[in-house]
């Protein structure tokens, strides 16, 4: 221990880095089973610029250890690597992770072991060592895209995007059959303002995957969001002819309504369903247009014979639901739901809207029952429990809430719902904890997203709520009941890539806390 305390200080105290290397080289001979000496031998030379031998010292270490019956402990060079990331030796520590990274893993638990050791490495924010697994595991597995996904969404969180783009281009020269990295690699140039990029991508996309759907309707957007209708119009004529997936007819429809042409979306639509009479969202989207042209009967027509042949399609019924209650037929629209429980009598969300129709029709102990009748049917569902939480009086509210967890501890409604009753009593800091934790269980959900924005707009930072944005744009979220009503609102049809403006309106549109 002293003689490795005396080579340490005198590293230290040289300056020069022939003295450097030469005190280094004495340790060595001194104590030839220390790989810490080889260690501090390689960072030196990468802080002096010699990189090409930085791989070769730590090689050179793992054969002179071996030779003198030195144990290589693949678990302790790891911890090594991540300690040189921190200390700012990357080069170093992505040598060492691809020197030991395959020592003592058999072949078949390579793939899992080696991203188990990334996680890791991300977990304790060692980003230079989870890179250097990924680009090692990348050469054994080259054609593997779930590690090319993994690789990319690490490259998008932590890397730069010149860093995100090289590897995407790389992934799609291996796997040019995935049509997802091409997406992604598209989306990455739109998003940088690079719109002719992004169009050369989804060109090359296709020569690798003609008549590919997804594909087609990246395109398609590309050019509708960036206002070139008519390419757009030629595109979605050309896929109709090509792919002719209920999908693109679909979109067809959706980009003439876009557009206000309402009888082209209509007979876009009419065509659509003599294809696929069981696609849902003709009749959600024909009954729409019908009662913005004023007419509601055709509308009624419309979702009735929807939900004949997509009996399954909850949104459908429940849109059917909501237009009626909007015309203020409150036995109508409970009529409505009551058939759609007929048919799927285990779905939560039809519960939900069930008993919030009582609730507006001033109906409470109806809905109280109406609740406690869904969670026999669903007690595990955290839509449910989250709804009971803000039904019951204030001081019972705890109560119910701590039962909700019990029944669905990891769930993000309950816990949005948490949030909201820490928030509203006032114990702010335990609110921002429950808030963090829902948007971590579901990263999708919008409105969880809104609802954190909304409290931090009230008891945070600019520095926070800027934060907060910026994970929310990353994490892009498809999915809650507020959300998707915006996104997909015709009026909002420009701005539905915009996550940071549909986050702000979607959080002023949340009611009051009470």
């Amino acid at each position: 221990p002293d003689t490795k305390q005396w080579y340490q200080r005198r590293v230290r105290e040289l300056e020069s880095y022939e003295g450097a290397r030469k005190v280094l080289n004495a340790a060595r001979q001194k104590i030839p089973t220390d790989r810490q000496i080889w260690i501090n031998a390689a960072r030196l030379e990468e802080a002096n610029g010699n990189t090409e031998m930085v791989h070769k010292i730590v090689e050179r270490a793992v054969t002179s250890l071996k030779a003198n019956m030195v144990e290589i402990n693949r678990e302790q060079w790891l911890k090594d690597a991540e300690e040189c990331d921190r200390a700012d030796s990357p080069i170093t520590c992505q040598a060492i992770v691809r020197t030991v990274i395959s020592l003592g893993v058999e072949a078949e638990d390579r793939k899992h072991t080696w991203m188990e050791d990334a996680d890791s490495f991300i977990a304790n924010k060692a980003f230079n060592s989870a890179r250097a697994v990924y680009a090692y595991t990348l050469t054994v597995f080259p054609l593997k895209k779930s590690i090319w996904m993994r690789a990319a969404f690490f490259e998008k969180n932590h890397g730069s995007i010149e860093q995100y783009e090289t590897l995407l281009q790389k992934a799609v020269t291996h796997c040019p059959k995935a049509e997802v990295l091409w997406l992604m690699r598209a989306k990455s140039k739109w998003l940088a303002g690079n719109v002719p990029e992004a169009r050369s991508i989804l060109n090359d996309a296709f020569g690798a995957n003609p008549n590919s759907e997804e594909i087609w309707i990246a395109a398609i957007t590309l050019e509708s969001k960036n206002n070139e209708h008519e390419r757009a119009r030629k595109l979605l004529q050309k896929a109709r002819e090509t792919a002719g997936t209920a999908r693109v007819w679909m979109k067809s429809a959706r980009l003439e309504w876009c557009l206000d042409n309402l009888p082209g979306a209509l007979a876009t639509i009419a065509t659509g369903v003599t294809k696929f009479p069981e696609f849902p969202k003709f009749y959600m989207m024909k009954g729409q247009i019908e009662i913005q042209m004023g007419k509601l009967d055709a509308a009624r027509t419309t979702f009735d014979l929807g939900i004949k042949r997509c009996p399954n399609s909850i949104p459908l019924w429940v849109l059917f639901a909501n237009t009626e209650v909007g015309e203020g037929n409150i036995t109508k629209a409970r009529s409505i739901l009551e058939k759609a429980r007929v048919r799927n009598p285990l779905n939560d969300e039809l519960w939900v809207h069930a008993i919030r129709l009582e609730v507006k029709a001033g109906n409470d102990n109806v809905a109280q029952a109406l609740l406690a009748r869904a969670l026999q049917s669903c007690p595990k569902s955290g839509r449910l429990w989250s709804e009971g939480i803000f039904m019951a009086p204030r001081p019972a509210r705890k109560t119910k809430s701590v039962d909700a967890l019990k029944n669905c501890d990891n769930d993000a409604h309950v816990v949005l719902s948490v949030a909201k009753l820490f928030w509203l009593e006032r114990k702010n800091k335990k609110a921002r904890e429950w808030f963090v934790k829902a948007v971590k269980l579901d990263p999708d959900h919008g409105d969880t997203w809104a609802a954190y924005y909304k409290f931090t707009l009230a008891h945070g930072t600019e520095q926070e709520l800027q934060i907060l944005v910026d994970k929310c744009v990353q994490a892009d979220p498809k999915h809650g009941e507020r959300w998707c009503k915006l996104r997909k609102a015709i009026e909002n049809w420009r701005s539905d890539g915009n996550v940071e403006l549909m986050l702000k309106t979607c959080a002023k549109q949340l009611p009051e806390l009470r």
